[in-house]
């Protein structure tokens, strides 16, 4: 059915749409594929297109949460990040492409470079070939393992998803605490955690 595939599609759009660590959009693509059977090449190209819509929408909408939530000191700090990662346009693409590929959650990624007012060329692309392999492993190791379902609810709360999630956390953590005009320009690491308004 086709509205089996608008699920997937809206899922994985929800679920990369979130400024804050959730699930990775491979499981809701993942779990819609195995509940109704579908097509794993289907599933895979149009959760990536929703996982891609909502980083975008991310991208577009992190400046206004910045400017209402943080201090314009802060912004200006992860802006100069920003133009760091701009600066070298293919060191910033392989970085962007090399995490991508990684099983960690792009959300720090993209709040990271929706502050910083990086256009989405700068990360898009990148972030399409990554997320398209690592999604396509990711559910065909899904198809394989839903076989025993109970490994699937056990894996859940495993200690890799865990750790994932801690270390989402963390990089949370260093891109709004981290001085990083301050780490980039004199190697001096200074946390501030003044950035509210």
């Amino acid at each position: 059915m086709w509205w089996h595939y608008l699920l997937v599609f809206l899922g994985a759009l929800l679920f990369d749409i979130f400024p804050f660590p959730f699930l990775p959009a491979f499981t809701i693509m993942m779990f819609f594929q195995i509940i109704f059977d579908l097509n794993i090449w289907v599933v895979i190209i149009i959760g990536v297109a929703g996982s891609v819509l909502g980083r975008y929408i991310l991208l577009l909408y992190a400046p206004l949460i910045a400017d209402k939530y943080l201090k314009s000191s802060k912004n200006e700090d992860i802006q100069f990040l920003g133009d760091k990662i701009k600066g070298n346009k293919w060191k910033g693409q392989l970085f962007i492409l090399a995490y991508s590929l990684l099983p960690l959650p792009t959300t720090p990624l993209f709040l990271g470079a929706g502050i910083s007012k990086l256009k989405p060329i700068y990360i898009i692309p990148a972030f399409i070939i990554g997320k398209f392999s690592s999604d396509t492993i990711a559910l065909h190791f899904g198809k394989y393992a839903s076989e025993n379902i109970q490994s699937i609810i056990d894996n859940t709360f495993s200690w890799q998803s865990i750790a994932s999630f801690v270390l989402s956390v963390v990089l949370l953590f260093l891109l709004f605490f981290v001085d990083w005009r301050t780490l980039i320009q004199k190697n001096k690491l200074i946390f501030s955690f003044k950035i509210w308004k």
